[in-house]
């Protein structure tokens, strides 16, 4: 097969050389990107394009023996795609390979229509769903100025911005077909003085870029340069810590990816195993939050982690946040399976009013545990129900302490324990009687999300934010800021 065919047609070929080669079920996806971007730095645009792409992910299931499980198969490819020979390709290694552990049966077309996959049903005719640098024109006109204002105060920025939509069609040989469009946009923007002791970040996501306000991303990066005329040398150690929305979902987006899966908690590999021992040492807490992983064969769902009523959810509908609204995987591992594939999702609450409610579980893994099944959904949201102040309220309430504002190269230490360490980046800050009076060094620290839900003593008024460092994968987060009364700082760090 030559040229460009349209992702529809790629999939009904497929799907009939999987049948006509003795599959007995098959599950294509075709992911088309469009995607537009620009980079800048030194005060000087550098590149900025656009890029369309295309991927195909081939899903074969073959019988084995009598009563045993059925076998699977996968190929993937990118581009201009033979998918004839992905078929074979993917028919060989499910041939080749054992029983499936999680087997179950596939979604049918009526299936899927339910839950809101209607609307994804009739958008299986449409055409993908394309975009251009004309996006970014706003972007590139504040960039123009804004580059004459940083050389005038001897200040670089540097930075992207960037807006894609995927269109991803599903379609199965149980008369599956489904279609959505998920437009992502952000930009980050970073300032540095020319002798490069002063910096500061501040990142926006949105799902329509033409939303965001430049002016106002620039008009606050200049005022975090501002309080960094003044530096101040801390050592490491705990301090109360006001940390805004966009490192709360750095933090909250790590459990997110880490610690959410049930059959790792069952096996005993995560901070929500049962039976595990209160507190965990670097985290610097203890607390409802502190529980470490255990026995295998439990998990804590049921048990409280927050005395704060906090609800931390994920809902594909949530207004502003909409994404994908039904499961679309293109390979199992212990929290998902291609069997799922085209499962309406709806709203999940992992912790509710404090207490942890659910874990990731595809429906083969839910069934043997006896628990609902729930899959990735992507986005989350944390609030906690009582209005709350925004971060320069909350500054203004703190008699010493730092504003955080933004976490990087975060890693897991302690799985038992959600255990992170990271750095501060672009903007550590000391409030001194309500009022932000300095920078200070940057930190290496030690935490725990779980043990933070569980030490907060205020939360604010949760808004759309993007981490800084998970924000390319999670760009749809609305979090709140908290007040940490005794956040890890464990050792300084000479980054800058």
């Amino acid at each position: 097969m030559t040229g460009v065919i349209e992702a529809q047609e790629v999939i009904e070929v497929a799907l009939a050389a999987a049948a006509r080669d003795g599959a007995d079920a098959c599950i294509v996806l075709v992911d088309e990107t469009s995607h537009a971007d620009v980079r800048f730095a030194l005060n000087t645009t550098t590149t900025n394009g656009v890029r369309r792409d295309r991927s195909v992910t081939v899903i074969v299931m073959v019988s084995g023996r009598a009563g045993a499980a059925p076998s699977v198969g996968v190929a993937r490819r990118s581009g201009v795609v033979d998918v004839e020979q992905m078929v074979s390709a993917a028919l060989t290694d499910a041939r080749g390979a054992p029983p499936a552990e999680d087997a179950f049966a596939l979604v049918d077309g009526m299936g899927a229509a339910r839950a809101g996959g209607r609307a994804a049903s009739l958008a299986f005719g449409r055409a993908p769903v394309e975009t251009d640098l004309s996006v970014l024109g706003d972007v590139l006109s504040g960039l123009s100025s804004a580059f004459g204002r940083a050389t005038a105060q001897d200040v670089i920025l540097a930075g992207f911005a960037e807006y894609g939509v995927s269109t991803l069609y599903l379609g199965s040989s149980t008369g599956v077909r489904l279609s959505f469009s998920q437009p992502t946009g952000a930009i980050n923007l970073v300032g540095r003085s020319l002798d490069g002791v002063r910096s500061a970040w501040t990142g926006v996501g949105a799902e329509r870029i033409g939303e965001i306000s430049f002016s106002a991303m620039e008009d606050e990066l200049w005022r975090r340069l501002a309080w960094a005329r003044r530096s101040v040398a801390l050592e490491a150690g705990r301090y109360e810590v006001i940390l805004p929305p966009s490192g709360v979902a750095d933090m909250m987006g790590s459990l997110f990816f880490y610690g959410m899966g049930g059959q790792d908690a069952e096996d005993g590999r995560t901070v929500f195993s049962a039976g595990g021992d209160a507190g965990s040492d670097g985290a610097g807490g203890g607390g409802a939050g502190g529980g470490g992983a255990g026995a295998s064969g439990g998990t804590r769902v049921g048990e409280r982690v927050s005395e704060v009523p906090f609800t931390l959810y994920s809902d594909p509908f949530e207004p502003g946040l909409e994404c994908l609204p039904f499961v679309a995987c293109g390979s199992s591992d212990s929290e998902s399976s291609v069997f799922d594939n085209a499962l309406p999702l709806e709203r999940t609450d992992w912790i509710r009013d404090g207490v942890l409610a659910h874990l990731r579980y595809h429906r083969a893994g839910a069934a043997r545990s006896g628990v609902d099944p729930a899959s990735y959904i992507d986005n989350l949201i944390l609030r906690e129900g009582s209005g709350g102040a925004t971060v320069d309220e909350m500054v203004a309430r703190t008699e010493r302490g730092l504003l955080l504002t933004c976490l990087w190269y975060i890693r897991e230490v302690d799985p038992a324990t959600a255990l992170l360490t990271g750095l501060t980046r672009d903007g550590v800050y000391v409030i001194e009687d309500g009022a932000v009076v300095g920078a200070a060094n940057n930190f290496r620290f030690n935490e725990s999300p779980v043990d933070l839900l569980a030490r907060a003593t205020e939360v604010g008024a949760s808004v759309r934010t993007l981490g800084r460092e998970l924000g390319e994968w999670l760009n749809r987060c609305i979090m709140p800021p908290l007040r940490i009364p005794d956040f890890n700082m464990s050792s300084v760090s000479q980054a800058s």
